[in-house]
Parts: C-alpha cells; structure tokens; sequence
C-alpha cells in the first residue's frame, strides 16, 4: 500500500500531506524525512502531525532563512491583539509567540542584526490597533528625532533618549500607572486579571520597549558626585523596571528590553530571568546565547546564535520553539522607514497616554480615599 499525497507547491518548496496506513505512522515517516530530501532535492525536510491519521510533510528547497523578506504594513487591526507574529521558521512556516500573561520579553544580539527591526515590526503591525500604546526609552540616542524610532513618534505616547534621569522619569511614570490600574482593575474591568476580558481602548495594553537597555542599568563606579548620581539611577532604574516586569502582568504591561548581550551586567537577572520569551540574534560567544536563551541552548547546536553571525544570517534570530522540545531559527521581515512612517503617519491619531485613560476612566474611584503610597491593593476608606 502506498499513501496518498495531496502536494502544493509555494516559492520555498512543497507541502504534501498523507494518511497514515497500518504500521507506516508519524514515527516512519519522520525517519524517512531525510530520504525525501534526497528524493526531492530539498533542503530539509520536516515531519509533523496534521490531525487523526494524518501528517503533514513540508520540503524546503529555497532555504527562508537565507531568503531576506520584506513586510508592508496593512493598516488593519491585528485579528488577536495578544499574537505577535515574528517571521518564518527554517520551513517557511509562521512563527507566533502569545503575549497573553506574559510579564517581558528579552531580544539579544550583535549590532545590526535584527533586534530594533523586530521591535519596528511590532509597532507597524500593532498601530492601527487602539488597544495598545507605546512608550519607548532608547539607549543609542539623545533626542526623538534621531535613530530607528524617529518615523515612529507619532504613534508613540512617550520616548526618551540615553539620558538616565528623564528615563527614571518615564521608569517612575509607569510605575504610578501600574499601582493605579492594580488599585483600580476590579472596579473598572470587574476582573482581577486584565486577559480574561482582553485590553480595551480604556484600557489599553501598555508596551514598554526599552532598546539598548544597558545604557539605563549600568554599574557605574568611581566616587565623584557625578557617578554617584549615575550610579543610584541606574540601580534606582532596575528596581523601578523589576516592578513593571514583576507586578505589570495582570494590569496589561508589557516591557520589552533589547541589548546586545543579556548577560547579568546589561539586564539585571532578577529583571532578565522573570522574562518568559526571549530571542537572540547572532552571538559571538556561547555565554552570550546562554544568557539569552538558557542552558539548554548548549544542547541545540544547530540552532545556537554563535552560528547566525555570517551576513546572510542578519534579520535570523533563534528563540525556544513554543510547540515542542528545543529551538527554532526564525526569518524576520523587514519594514521600510518610509512604510513605517506612513503607518505611524495615518495611526498618530489613535495614540493615548494609558494614564490620562485611566484618570477619566476610574479617577472617580481614585479620588475616594486610596492612597498609593500605602503599598498594593490598598482600598478606599467606607465612609
């Protein structure tokens, strides 16, 4: 007996699925995955399951992680708002990772590579959609109209450059609206988790992109009054950024930090570790793609970031594959500035402070006696 393929093609190669048959199952067809390659000339061939009895056979011959891609915003709305949709795995398949209950991410490598792109995608595709606003605080510049996040300001509720005390400034803003909307979640959404009813334009999930995110936890040492004003920032900036990591979750807050290498000393463990995703372009040391991606990566040679440092891998990122054991090498697209511009162009009228939201939204509730410097969940008085 010979099983039945149902065969597409696409620009990378062929997708053919196949029904099982007595003692010919995933398992043999999985073994038989390199052979295919040979027979088919590809360059890798993968097996996984596609229902009851079936599989699903993906052939690659033109490799997607070689293969540079561009993205043009549509302007609409993303369909789930807690999806973001990285690029294409090594067989061309989209890659995913849920945003829901997710606290912060961490996207580490070289310069030049991909990590500030990624995060222009996010914002591009996210624009048009009112439910989530940006503040970003990047390190490589000293003003909004300089570097990656220029074409961006308009759909920006906040932006600081390099300097540490108007990035403690923006750090501390945060915070006040973290304890404000965890003082307020149950009266105004009726829950205490703001993903079991979705963020609202009312209440919007709140994105912090902190890029370059060294430049702001710096040890600085020396015991002149200008380093030591450094230095109690920065520490002062861990702990405020360790509170939205730790605390933001359930209000909708999300802090998205990019470095070059998330080794200890560029963001502190105790912000770095409570981050569920992280990504890592190419890295020029094993330790480096260890502390961006675990231990286990040791484990994943193919897939370690020390290997994505040839041109051709720039825009190729490796993160924890979400559906099973082990890592997955993604393709991220790349948006022009002049795209990027123009979303941000036609969405600017959509961006909203989450503070001043929130003030009209519960600052009736707010003004009845809860006092915030009281610690967490603190209630007004019964009068």
């Amino acid at each position: 007996m010979t099983p039945a393929l149902k065969v597409k093609p696409d620009r990378f190669g062929v997708v053919a699925r196949a029904n099982c048959l007595p003692k010919v199952g995933l398992e043999e067809f999985q073994k038989a995955a390199p052979y295919l390659a040979d027979a088919w000339r590809c360059a890798r061939v993968s097996v996984l399951p596609d229902g009851p009895g079936q599989v699903m056979i993906r052939g690659v011959r033109v490799d997607p992680l070689l293969t540079p891609t561009d993205h043009v915003p549509t302007g609409e709305a993303p369909e789930d708002l807690a999806t973001w949709l990285l690029g294409v795995d090594e067989y061309a398949q989209p890659v995913t990772v849920g945003l829901s209950n997710v606290p912060g991410v961490t996207i580490a490598g070289l310069p030049g590579y991909g990590k500030t792109s990624l995060i222009n995608k996010f914002i591009c595709d996210c624009a048009p959609a009112p439910e989530i606003q940006f503040a970003v605080a990047d390190g490589k510049v000293s003003g909004a109209h300089e570097g990656d996040y220029a074409d961006l300001m308009d759909r920006l509720f906040a932006f600081v450059g390099d300097d540490l005390e108007e990035a403690n400034g923006l750090f501390k803003r945060l915070v006040k609206l973290r304890r404000k909307r965890s003082t307020s979640i149950q009266e105004v959404l009726g829950v205490k988790n703001m993903w079991h009813v979705g963020p609202s334009e009312n209440w919007p999930l709140t994105v912090l992109i902190i890029d370059e995110a060294h430049t702001y936890f710096r040890d600085y040492k020396g015991n002149d009054p200008a380093t030591k004003k450094l230095a109690a920032l920065a520490s002062e900036n861990a702990r405020l950024v360790e509170d939205l990591v730790k605390k933001g979750r359930s209000v909708g807050m999300l802090v998205i930090l990019a470095t070059q290498k998330s080794t200890g000393d560029a963001i502190p463990t105790f912000i770095r570790d409570v981050c569920p995703v992280g990504l890592s372009f190419a890295q020029k040391t094993a330790e480096a793609s260890v502390a961006a991606l675990g231990e286990d990566i040791r484990n994943w040679p193919d897939a370690n970031p020390v290997n994505l440092q040839d041109p051709s891998y720039v825009g190729v990122a490796s993160m924890t594959a979400q559906d099973r054991p082990g890592f997955t090498r993604i393709r991220t697209p790349y948006v022009d500035d002049a795209h990027a511009a123009k979303i941000a162009s036609d969405t600017a009228h959509l961006t909203y402070d989450p503070q001043i939201l929130l003030d009209h939204y519960a600052g009736a509730y707010l003004e009845t006696g809860v006092d915030l410097d009281k610690g967490e969940g603190s209630r007004p008085e019964a009068a």
